[in-house]
Order: structure tokens, then C-alpha cells, then sequence
């Protein structure tokens, strides 16, 4: 949005010097996002494809993209140092979320998940009116090249909610003066009906994306529907249970214990809430936390979670059923259903080293 701006400002007063902020927040976006390459493509797009194309021939236009060139440079020569460990992260998520179908819908998204049905139509016309209006034409380019990109790369639905903004502020423009030249009855009765339908699509997803409640039919309604909501709950009672483990082993084994977990969610949880119960830092090969290694010198008794049975054997030696993972509220979610059980093992079957090479995974 902030780009869409800064291009508004820059098409409308025609002033070149606007090209170094434009440059500039690509470079922080960048290191926020890499999807902000897609954008990227988009403005690029526009202005070869629009009458934009003269300031390709203007020093500002190349010294802003080498102050965004630069901003991002640090993040760069990192990736580069970790074997484009982020490029990885990527292709394995993609692959998976294109096996598991989390890349269908992608047309249904744009009108379900990144706006609602009722916005549609302020969208739509936000984008005919950037493709009408030969100024702002590059910014209609800047959506529908991503747009096509996404759905040729199999990109989830949700990638281009950050372009709608833009759209619907020129589609208000547009509303507006199409809404001014009508007469006053119905010019009321479209407004009464746009607005009920917004504030309907605002009340449905404010359900679905927050427990309006405590309890009852609205925290139940968000359970069901919100499965990133359902991943929240239980991870005071993950530590608790994991901590209770411990205290359970002999005190040379306590002594010497580790918690290897298996994704993300344990991470952050025994990382954050851990300390209150003395546990030590998690040992997690998930993304990026795999570069901070496992500990010296290493545990020789390890509390297991986040895997089956089969899992816990396959990595560790000597592994046992020591507890189960769930919480208070009954939750259905991944730790209380896909992988509950919590293990203790002896070391990897491998040594360290060539265990953790091999230990690596992305989620």
C-alpha cells in the first residue's frame, strides 16, 4: 500500500525524486517479504508496458532501485552465506502446500479471503478505473501481473491481499461520483445496502478470526472455523507436561536432559515459556532455527516431541512413551491429535554432526 502511495504521488505530480522513496520501501519490504519481488515485477511490468516507460531513462528511477538494492544488501550477502537457506524454506513449503491443496481456490480467495463479496465491486472498478485513466495505468499493471503470476506459480490466495487497498481506493473515487450522479432514493438505497452488507461480511469474519467470547456458541463458531485459532491453545500445557517429564527422570538424566521438538509452535513455546519451568533451550532443525546448532556439550538424554513412534526411533535411540501432549479445553488441533505422545530417548543414532545435517526441515 505504501508503494501504491508513493506511485500515486509520483504519477500524479510527475516528479522523478519520488522513485528513491519507492525504491527505498521496496528494499525494507523485501527484507520483511520476498513475495515483494512479485510487486516488483508488477511495477516494472507497468512501466514498460504504460507511457511511465520515460523514466527508465531517469537517474532517479535507477537510484532508487539501488537504495532499495542496498537496503536489502545485508539480507542478501546472509542468504547467500547460508546456502539460500530462505530459497529452500520456499520450495519446500510450495511443494507441499501445492500436494496438499492449499493452493486451490485461488480465484475464490481473491473475492472470499483477501476482500469480501460485498467489496467486490469497489475493487473491480478500482481496477478498471486504474486501467482507464492513462496517469495511473501503471498501478492496474502493478495488480494484474502478480495476480497472473501467482495463479501461474500455484500461489496460495491469500499472497495478493496486500494490492486491494489500493484498488478499493480508487474504487471509492469511482462510487462515489457514479453514486453523485443519481438521484437521491436511490442513491440511498444503494448506500443502505452496500454498507448492511459490509458491516454483515465485517461481523461474519470478526466471528471467524476472534472468540468474541469466552465461552459458548461464539468462541465454538471461531474453533471451528479459525484453524489457525485452534493452533493457539494448549501450549502452556505442552511445557507443563513436558517440564513434568523431566522431574520424572533420575537426577543424572536431568542433569544432561534436552527437548528436541519437531516444529515451529513447540519451539516458540519452550522457548518462551520454558524458563519459568527451568527447561532448557529448545533443539529445533525447523527453517532457520536449525543454524543455531544443537547444544555443547550435547544432551545424552533427550525429551521428544512433535513426531510418532515411528519418528522418535527412526532419529533416536532407545526411545520410550513418557507422556502425552493435549490441553485443558479439549482443543482438537495438531499437538493434541497428529503427533500427542512425548518421548524419552537416548542420542541420535547418528553421530551430531551427521545427525543434524540430515535434521534440517522447513514448516
Amino acid at each position: 500500500m505504501l508503494i501504491a502511495y508513493f506511485l500515486i504521488r509520483l504519477l500524479k505530480a510527475e516528479n522523478p525524486r519520488w522513485w528513491l522513496a519507492i525504491g527505498a520501501t521496496i528494499g525494507v519490504g523485501f527484507m520483511t517479504k520476498y513475495t515483494m519481488g512479485f510487486y516488483l515485477a508488477g511495477i516494472l511490468g507497468g512501466l514498460v508496458l504504460t507511457r511511465a516507460r520515460r523514466y527508465l531513462a531517469s537517474g532517479w528511477f535507477w537510484g532508487g532501485m539501488a537504495l532499495g538494492l542496498a537496503i536489502c544488501l545485508p539480507n542478501v550477502i546472509w542468504q547467500l552465506k547460508h546456502d539460500l537457506i530462505s530459497l529452500h524454506f520456499l520450495q519446500h513449503i510450495h511443494k507441499r502446500d501445492v500436494a496438499e491443496g492449499r493452493a486451490d481456490g485461488y480465484w475464490r480467495d481473491q473475492f472470499m479471503i483477501c476482500t469480501n463479496p460485498f467489496a467486490a465491486p469497489l475493487w473491480i472498478a478500482g481496477l478498471v478505473g486504474y486501467f482507464r485513466d492513462r496517469r495511473y495505468r501503471m498501478l492496474g499493471w502493478m495488480y494484474f501481473i502478480p495476480l497472473v503470476l501467482y495463479a501461474v506459480g500455484k500461489g496460495r490466495g491469500y499472497y495478493l491481499g496486500g494490492a486491494y487497498p489500493m484498488l478499493m481506493a480508487m474504487g471509492t473515487v469511482m462510487g462515489a461520483a457514479w453514486l453523485a450522479s443519481m438521484s437521491k432514493l436511490p442513491r440511498r438505497a444503494i448506500a443502505t445496502v452496500f454498507f448492511a452488507g459490509l458491516a454483515v461480511c465485517g461481523a461474519y469474519i470478526a466471528a471467524v478470526v476472534l472468540p468474541l467470547t469466552s465461552s459458548g456458541r461464539l468462541k465454538d463458531f471461531a474453533l471451528k472455523n479459525n484453524g489457525d485459532l485452534r493452533e493457539e491453545i494448549g501450549w502452556e500445557d505442552y511445557v507443563r507436561a513436558v517440564a513434568a517429564i523431566r522431574d520424572s527422570l533420575p537426577p543424572d538424566q536431568q542433569a544432561h536432559v534436552g527437548v528436541a521438538v519437531r516444529n515451529y509452535g513447540e519451539q516458540g513455546a519452550i522457548e518462551i515459556l520454558g524458563p519459568a519451568h527451568q527447561l532448557p533451550p529448545p533443539i529445533s532443525g525447523t527453517n532457520s532455527a536449525w543454524l543455531r546448532g544443537y547444544p555443547e556439550p550435547p544432551p545424552t538424554t533427550l525429551i521428544v516431541t512433535g513426531t510418532t513412534r515411528e519418528g522418535a526411533d527412526h532419529w533416536f535411540t532407545s526411545c520410550r512413551l513418557a507422556g502425552h501432549n493435549g490441553n485443558s479445553q479439549g482443543v482438537r488441533n495438531e499437538e493434541s491429535v497428529d503427533h500427542p505422545d512425548i518421548f524419552v530417548c537416548g542420542p541420535p543414532r547418528l553421530p551430531w554432526p551427521e545427525f543434524w545435517k540430515q535434521y534440517l526441515t522447513f514448516g
